[in-house]
């Protein structure tokens, strides 16, 4: 993922200008972003506080290294379950076997 440009701080300083009454399209203008990023920020840390955003950072990251661990075991369970389906079957004796004996 592509990291941002501005940081935590930087973003709710845009955002508090506009709330104190900037005009979006010139606040866009002056840092360089698209009107698009100015409403993704606003939906993503709007009324949020610095320490608050950084918390927001720190959850995100943990969530997303346990989705991967999440995902990871799965994987690890759907392929033990397939080599034991597989030796299971192997092993099993047929009912001609069985009629020889």
């Amino acid at each position: 993922m592509k990291s941002s440009r501005f940081s935590e701080k930087q973003i709710i300083g845009i955002l508090k200008q506009a709330q104190a009454g900037m005009k979006i399209v010139d606040l866009c203008r002056t840092h360089g972003i698209s009107d698009v990023t100015f409403y993704k920020w606003r939906s993503k840390y709007g009324g949020l506080e610095i320490s608050e955003a950084k918390r927001l950072r720190v959850l995100e990251t943990e969530n997303r290294k346990l989705k991967q661990l999440l995902a990871d075991t799965m994987l690890e369970n759907y392929a033990i379950k397939d080599v034991l389906s597989k030796s299971f079957n192997a092993c099993r004796p047929t009912r001609r076997d069985c009629l020889t004996v």
